[in-house]
């Protein structure tokens, strides 16, 4: 006879502009109806017991400086649950090798011996606040200098996460949430 067990599932973010929001929301209708889906500055009002109880947390921070936002390293460093994916966005090519530096930076700040179970990252909107401070601070021969290069990928990026990159993610939290039931068996 075989054994059934119920998972627990928890979607975790931070969002500076809306883009991991996004695809955090794209995540949890992905999982088990009622999985909750937080933003981690709302997580002690919204999870007054912590994460602890949960077998699987989903953590998603949006890309700062070549890794996870200040707010979700705090949380990263916290978490101890018996599995975790990680889900980033940036304003950068999602193929880049600096994206996926980017989420191996972000798994460095789990706890020690802690490795996600995977990895998903898609590229996103960039603050307009921010991208006219980096064209006012940074030359223009720059990687964050104002020039036609940049000024194009800004462009591009404006457009996601878009339908495909918010299905994409689903697929994600799909996968994963198979590897972690067939782990449970």
């Amino acid at each position: 006879m075989k054994r059934s067990f119920t998972m627990n599932y928890l979607v975790l973010y931070s969002s500076r502009t809306g883009n991991t929001r996004m695809v955090a929301r794209a995540i949890q209708k992905a999982l088990p109806e009622g999985t909750p889906c937080v933003d981690i500055k709302d997580l002690k009002e919204s999870l007054p017991e912590g994460t602890t109880s949960y077998d699987c947390v989903f953590m998603g921070y949006w890309v700062d400086k070549g890794t996870a936002d200040e707010a979700s390293r705090t949380i990263l460093k916290s978490l101890d649950n018996p599995y975790i994916a990680l889900f980033a966005t940036l304003g950068a090519d999602p193929k880049s090798p600096h994206a996926m530096k980017s989420l191996e930076q972000g798994a460095a700040c789990l706890p020690d011996g802690k490795k996600p179970l995977g990895a998903f990252i898609c590229q996103g909107k960039v603050d307009p606040k921010l991208i006219e401070a980096m064209y006012r601070m940074f030359p223009s021969d720059n990687i964050h200098g104002k020039n036609p290069k940049n000024e194009a990928r800004h462009k591009a990026a404006s457009t996601h996460p878009d339908e495909k990159d918010l299905s994409d993610a689903a697929h994600f939290a799909h996968e994963i949430q198979l590897m972690v039931e067939e782990g449970r068996k």
